[in-house]
């Protein structure tokens, strides 16, 4: 399942947090005017409903954690980017990095040496 933008920063938030109360999203968002509390509050609620986050109780209130680690949903999203627009080729991926000139010689250099460790 993919997330919006505005989901996908209110996960960076909770993957770096690990657990948060909504007030501590919304204060270590970056936007600037912040969005409202409701606004923060509406957005766990679908990543709650998508299965990303869950909640731990306290009263009325909810201190909330992922449930889906940052690495999972970076290798789906990186599968999802792979196969809509690489067709499923790691080698297209990194010859439009190459060609795009993405990668500085001192990342080139870094890749050459890990694709050289991989051989062995």
């Amino acid at each position: 399942m993919e997330l919006t933008r505005t989901e996908e920063k209110v996960m960076q938030i909770l993957w770096r947090l690990q657990k948060a109360f909504v007030k501590d999203i919304v204060e270590a968002l970056d936007d600037d005017p912040k969005p409202a509390y409701t606004t923060i509050s509406t957005i766990i609620r679908i990543l709650e409903q998508k299965g990303f986050v869950n909640y731990i109780a306290y009263g009325k209130t909810h201190q909330y954690f992922p449930v889906i680690s940052k690495n999972e949903y970076r290798q789906k999203s990186f599968k999802d980017l792979l196969n809509n627009y690489f067709e499923g080729k790691p080698s297209q991926v990194l010859s439009y990095m190459v060609q795009d000139k993405s990668l500085t010689s001192k990342e080139l250099e870094a890749l050459k040496a890990l694709i050289k460790q991989h051989k062995k």
